[in-house]
């Protein structure tokens, strides 16, 4: 990673996002600059902005850039759960405490670290060097279903019904307190926090559409084992609808959850049905509980 630092000293003011284009106008896209904003890789006086900040005389801007392009991202002999697995695509059953892709901090022991080694390298090339065959992500401690892109044509097939919603996503979560409806809907909007780029809130103004239904499969002691169905795909949706609905993810201290019973965020993705994009048929790939959310529930059920 490197680090530039400039003092604006007695620059024009002026957004930030377009400053930074002023500066970099080969080294950057204006879409590039906006991620690298609002994911907090750009300071102002050592603070996260939003892209519209106004820079002013004698505001210092800090870049952390992470060279994700020509980073060397190789292959390591690390297992694999696979479900599924054609020429066109690979179903995996990610474990907790793993990284979907190398970033800052973790170059190495990556699920695409695994990938390359597994396929051979015979992975999509639209996410690029750092991220090949990645089409969607799950969060490090989020256990469960993933599929990943083998070529480009399966790629785009999959990014499309990503975006459209065409596919069906179940999750089980272990939440607390007793849930006393039987079915729940939040509907509510959310986008990263101000002060907090990594968090994200609900934000009734100028946050993301965002909706998820929530079905009670059972009612335990002090908690409640739901099934999630996310209509959307954002970051960290399950875990901040269902915080701002009273009943935080049972281990996801980072949302008001934390719990001695087990050591992450109890968030599975249990199954997930596309349109395999060769065949064009309907496809489900299913995962079953991992034995930390079992022994979770077997611990509530005492």
């Amino acid at each position: 990673m490197t680090q530039n630092r400039i003092f604006i000293g007695d620059d024009i003011p002026g957004r930030l996002d377009l400053f930074l284009a002023r500066k970099f106008p080969k080294d950057f896209s204006r879409t590039r600059l906006k991620e690298m904003i609002t994911t907090g890789l750009v300071l102002v006086n050592g603070k996260s902005v939003k892209p519209h900040y106004v820079v002013k005389k004698r505001d210092s801007v800090t870049l952390e850039v992470v060279e994700r392009e020509t980073m060397d991202t190789r292959g390591e002999d690390i297992p694999l759960d696979i479900l599924y697995e054609d020429e066109d695509i690979l179903a995996v059953n990610k474990p907790a405490g793993m990284v979907v892709h190398p970033a800052y901090g973790n170059f190495e022991h990556t699920l695409v670290n695994a990938l390359i080694y597994h396929t051979r390298e015979q992975l999509s090339s639209v996410g690029g060097t750092v991220r090949p065959g990645i089409v969607h992500r799950l969060d490090k401690d989020t256990s469960g279903v993933m599929v990943v892109a083998k070529n480009d044509f399966a790629h785009r097939s999959l990014a499309k019904q990503f975006k459209s919603h065409s596919l069906v996503k179940i999750y089980r979560a272990v939440v607390k307190d007793v849930v006393q409806h039987d079915e729940l809907k939040c509907e509510e909007a959310v986008g990263r926090a101000f002060l907090n780029r990594k968090k994200i809130v609900v934000k009734p103004s100028g946050g993301k559409e965002a909706l998820t239904f929530f079905r009670v499969l059972e009612r335990l002691k002090g908690a409640t084992f739901l099934e999630a169905r996310p209509q959307t795909g954002r970051t960290h949706q399950i875990r901040v609808h269902l915080a701002s609905l009273g009943h935080p993810i049972l281990g996801d201290s980072f949302y008001g959850g934390g719990s001695p019973l087990i050591n992450r965020h109890s968030l599975h993705a249990s199954s997930l049905e596309i349109t395999h994009p060769r065949t064009e048929k309907r496809i489900t790939f299913a995962s079953g509980l991992p034995e930390d959310m079992k022994q979770l529930l077997v611990a509530l059920r005492r």
